[in-house]
């Protein structure tokens, strides 16, 4: 599998710029983060050195998340949020020209939580306009907007693969956006109780992105009871040819030793990018 590295949620024991070079030194060629800056406009210094980290590492950057509020105090996006609605769409430009520069193609854009004093309708409306501006934000680019279920977050209205699709539909419709794509982040589908098989079977093809963790705990493949490697492989029987997101928390001194065992030949193939993925051009959150 051509696995790609979160490195917003894997080797945090060290500095955020400091992690693609150590997924680089684990044998893998690519990686990903959520959105890696405290604001939403960061000053050119700090984007400078965020892409000199990955350049310098020689990895790939597969996966951004736009702009999503604090993480760790429990917001979960900012696309319809009325109250920082302006907040996520001045990120537009900032993550399209680091996209632009690094080659990456896939932009992971959080829906938001339920707040307080606004209708459900009125962030879902909102929610449709900002992701048509995304959408059309990387558009230029090559890029796809990823749209995702979450678990763990009470009031996160997306919940099921469908929940996602239905958002992808409307938004396609209304303003003829055709680049936003299902993010199949396998452990929140099964933690929140959809059918993760059928999903596969009915929209492999049509993933814009997978990521992977164990269930229960959120640990690595392995640590739990979900049949991850049947769904990937399930995935590209069905069409599915892109990158994986490691995605997992892990307090293993050897966070990727489940791969010895995984793969028939004992190695990662980390190297092996993915036919949809973009050509490599040559502070940490808790979600």
């Amino acid at each position: 599998m051509p696995y790609t590295v979160n490195c917003s949620i894997l080797l945090t024991e060290l500095p955020l710029l400091q992690r693609p070079a150590a997924a680089k030194a684990a044998g893998f060629d690519a990686v990903e983060f959520w959105w890696p800056f405290p604001t939403s406009v960061p000053t050119d210094a700090e984007v400078d050195a965020f892409e000199n980290a990955i350049t310098d590492a020689g990895v790939q950057l597969s996966g951004l998340n736009f702009a999503a509020g604090d993480m760790p105090a429990g917001d979960r996006g900012l696309v319809s949020w009325p109250a920082r609605s302006d907040e996520f769409r001045d990120n537009l430009a900032v993550a399209a020209g680091i996209g632009g520069r690094l080659g990456c193609r896939a932009f992971n854009a959080l829906y938001g939580n339920r707040v307080d004093g606004v209708t459900p309708e009125e962030q879902d409306e909102l929610a449709l306009e900002n992701l048509s501006l995304a959408a059309k934000a990387v558009a230029p680019i090559g890029g796809i907007v990823l749209l995702e279920p979450v678990s763990g977050a009470p009031r996160y209205p997306l919940l099921t693969a469908d929940d996602v699709l239905g958002v992808i539909k409307t938004v396609a419709a209304r303003h003829g956006d055709t680049n936003i794509r299902l993010l199949a982040d396998f452990y929140h589908l099964a933690v929140n109780g959809d059918d993760v098989d059928a999903v596969i079977e009915m929209y492999a093809r049509q993933f814009g992105h997978i990521q992977i963790a164990d269930a229960p705990g959120r640990g690595e493949p392995g640590t739990g009871t979900l049949p991850i490697d049947a769904w990937l492989e399930r995935s590209r029987e069905l069409g599915y040819e892109g990158y994986v997101g490691l995605e997992y928390k892990t307090a293993a001194e050897h966070p990727f030793a489940w791969l010895a065992s995984a793969q028939p030949s004992g190695s990662a193939r980390a190297g092996t990018a993915p036919t949809n993925a973009a050509p490599t051009n040559t502070e940490e959150f808790t979600k």
